[in-house]
This record gives C-alpha cells, sequence and structure tokens, in this order.
C-alpha cells in the first residue's frame, strides 16, 4: 500500500546522529530525492525525482521505460537515493536499495497519481485518473520498486544563531542497515 503524502515531515536532530528508527521515519514522510545509478563510463547518473513510500517501506519511482534508470536497473539493480529535505538547515539521508522495474499498469497509474499529490501538495481527484492513465500508456510509463538495504545521514548543520563558527561541531556518520534497531 503507498503510504499517503504528510504536509509534517519528520525532521532530522541537530544535537546528534539520526537513530535506525528515525531514519526509516525520514523516508517514509519526504518526497524527493536523487536517484543515483552507475554508468558504464563517466560518473554515476543522478536524477531529482519524486519518490513514494509504501507500508513495507519500499520507495517507488515513476519513469518512462526508454529512460536509463529502468534500463540501468534491468542491467544491475544497485541504486542510490539521496533523500532530500526541503526545509533548512539543509540534510539529506542517503538510501542504498535493490530496485527492480515493475510494469503493472495499475502500479503503474497509482504512482503516477500519488506523485502528482506531492507535485501538487494536493490529493488527485478521480476524475484525473483517466488521463493520468492515459499519460502513462503514451509515455510508456514503469516503476521502480527500490527496496532498502542501508542507510547513511547527514545532520543538518549550519551557522544561524552564531556570532562565528567556534561552538559548531560536526559528528561522523555511518552506513546503517536498514533494519537496524534503535540502541538501548
Amino acid at each position: 500500500m503507498l503510504l499517503p503524502f504528510t504536509t509534517d515531515p519528520f525532521t532530522a536532530p541537530t544535537d546528534r546522529d539520526m537513530l535506525p528508527s528515525e531514519r526509516r521515519e525520514f523516508v517514509r514522510t519526504h518526497r524527493t530525492c536523487v536517484f543515483g545509478y552507475r554508468r558504464r563510463n563517466d560518473g554515476p547518473a543522478m536524477s531529482v525525482v519524486y519518490y513514494v513510500p509504501t507500508d513495507n517501506d519500499e520507495l517507488l519511482v515513476s519513469t518512462q521505460a526508454g529512460r536509463g534508470k529502468g534500463r540501468f536497473v534491468q542491467r544491475d539493480g544497485k541504486v542510490g537515493l539521496c533523500l532530500l529535505d526541503e526545509r533548512w538547515p539543509f540534510t539529506y539521508l542517503q538510501v542504498y536499495a535493490d530496485a527492480v522495474v515493475e510494469r503493472d499498469r495499475c502500479l503503474v497509474v497509482d504512482v503516477m497519481m500519488a506523485v502528482g499529490e506531492r507535485m501538487s501538495g494536493e490529493q488527485l481527484g478521480a476524475d484525473a485518473r483517466p488521463f493520468v492513465e492515459a499519460m502513462a500508456d503514451k509515455e510508456d510509463r514503469v516503476v521502480i520498486r527500490c527496496r532498502p538495504y542501508a542507510t547513511y545521514a547527514t545532520p543538518p548543520r549550519h551557522l544561524a544563531g552564531h556570532d562565528q563558527a567556534e561552538g559548531l561541531t560536526h559528528w561522523v556518520s555511518g552506513t546503517v542497515p536498514w533494519d537496524a534497531p534503535d540502541p538501548s
């Protein structure tokens, strides 16, 4: 089941690293990411996209079948998503995932409807569905289903409220398995 769009995304703590449960909540309550994958030549390919989380912690991305994202996933299946917090102080959470391409038309249209809601900030009415279905067919849309297996967090840090950089702290984060428990 697709999770609904939230207007109140998780706010990352500014005084410590995010707990594993907080990382998962960040993923569930945000909507944009940089979708990255390896290229045969040059550096990694990256695209800013909307994603839709599911109740079983998958991240769904809509794309055209002929685009690089879909072709790559069929060839390799390992992707990175850099989830963006749209509020200042800016933070991000990188998600490492196994990915597959899904062609189920109902899922494709459901994800496109959910992306439309995230883009507009409003629920789309049922009257929009026929137009979205036609767009899905015309653009040969697919869904990339991403199953996270690890995350890497970067804390939100800035100088606001500080006369100088003295006292500003940073810490080292690390890669954490997706299903890691919080420390006791």
